[in-house]
């Protein structure tokens, strides 16, 4: 089943069942613009077979990063700037989407003296809350003004040639902060209740779906959950999904987590690990409450485990991540009918909290590798990766979630 192409909703066809999920690259100029390596590095991921690739998180407004090199939408927008960006893909058959985020209270310090956010609620662990300011509560002007940026970005990007559009409302980012009770303690129209708190997304589809060309897909997403006491539940999770497989999305991607509860970098539960994919069970349960076409990422290391998990029905895409930094030509492999896996081949220190960082630090750096014309260097060790980290990033280095 992973070769059958897939029609989503507007008319668009994915060629096949595999997809580059966001990676934040960290490759955008200094003026936040795509940079030549950023160009490089889709154009290596194209020509390995997937059938669409997905940006890492295209910031909507340039005063609000999540990281120092993000590539960000300019209040006048060129689409001219973005279409090197969109011809890397050209004569592979792979399609290019972006995905558009903004970081809410998830912009740190040194980027965001004061980052805005649904309410004023700085994070509750100590460490994390060192590394980001208590955020300003946004004024309903400016949650509209927002609203509008998301839609002047997602006019961009379909004129400067990409193919769909991802909105990032999971991991704890501005989006999925107006769906949890925990960062949204609004009691105007967006917030106070479950239905409030989603209406921020759900106007973000409709009025994007409205202004873009009919087939351009739209695409968000979406936390299972966020795995905190008191946050996004499953079941609210799941009124989301149904009421945007309503509003006509095209594709929804599923993943879990935030800053301070990461599960999307990865689960030990027996069970998930056997059947590979993380969000398996979640999938089925939404695929009871919509039809919309589901993506899930995190997990997958055979070709058999995918062609399982497609015959379940429980989902319709699969999303490869850091294994496609590992190995740019996977998908091509895969669907050739190599006896290949999707590695994750980070080494390890046995210090867990080393660990947890060393795992987006060691592939960011190999993913610079790959944008630069290197090979990956399965060799680099976990302390070098580190210390790397420290001397060329220092205020990003101790992260564990990125993307």
């Amino acid at each position: 089943m992973l070769a059958e192409p897939l029609e989503l909703r507007c008319g668009a066809v994915l060629p096949h069942r595999i997809v580059k999920s966001a990676l934040s690259e960290q490759l955008g100029d200094r003026r936040n613009r795509p940079s030549a390596d950023l160009v490089a590095l889709y154009r290596t991921w194209a020509q390995g077979g997937s059938g669409a690739l997905i940006t890492g998180n295209v910031m909507v407004d340039p005063a609000a990063l999540g990281e120092p090199r993000n590539v960000a939408v300019p209040v006048a927008p060129d689409p001219v700037d973005y279409k090197p960006w969109a011809e890397s893909v050209a004569g592979t058959g792979a399609q290019l989407w972006v995905q558009l985020n903004h970081p809410g209270r998830q912009s740190p310090r040194f980027l965001s003296r004061e980052p805005v956010a649904p309410s004023a609620v700085p994070f509750g662990d100590r460490g994390i809350r060192s590394v980001f300011a208590t955020p300003r509560a946004l004024t309903s002007d400016e949650v509209e003004a927002l609203i509008e940026r998301f839609v002047l970005a997602a006019l961009t990007f379909a004129d400067a040639g990409f193919a769909g559009i991802q909105l990032h409302g999971a991991h704890g980012y501005l989006i999925s902060q107006f769906l949890s009770p925990l960062t949204n303690q609004r009691t105007d129209e967006w917030g106070g209740d479950a239905v409030r708190r989603r209406r921020f997304l759900l106007e973000l589809v409709r009025r994007i779906r409205a202004e873009l060309p009919a087939r351009v897909p739209l695409s968000v997403k979406l936390n299972s959950a966020d795995f905190q006491r008191g946050g996004f539940t499953e079941d609210e999770s799941l009124e989301v999904v149904r009421e945007l497989g309503e509003e006509g999305l095209d594709l929804l991607e599923i993943s879990g987590g935030t800053y301070e509860k990461a599960v999307m970098m990865g689960v030990t539960r027996e069970s998930s690990v056997r059947r590979e994919a993380y969000f398996l069970g979640y999938a089925a349960k939404a695929r009871k409450v919509s039809d919309v076409a589901l993506m899930v990422t995190g997990g997958f290391a055979t070709a058999g485990g995918m062609n399982e998990a497609l015959r379940s029905g429980a989902l319709d895409v699969i999303g490869l991540g850091r294994p496609m930094i590992v190995d740019p030509e996977l998908p091509r492999r895969l669907l050739g009918g190599e006896d290949v896996r999707a590695e994750r081949l980070c080494p390890k220190t046995g210090i867990r909290l080393a660990d947890s960082l060393l795992e987006i630090q060691w592939h960011t750096q190999q993913m610079h590798r790959v944008a630069a014309g290197k090979p990956v260097d399965t060799r680099r060790g976990a302390w070098r990766s580190l210390v790397t980290a420290g001397v060329n990033d220092p205020f990003n280095a101790f992260r564990r979630v990125r993307g």
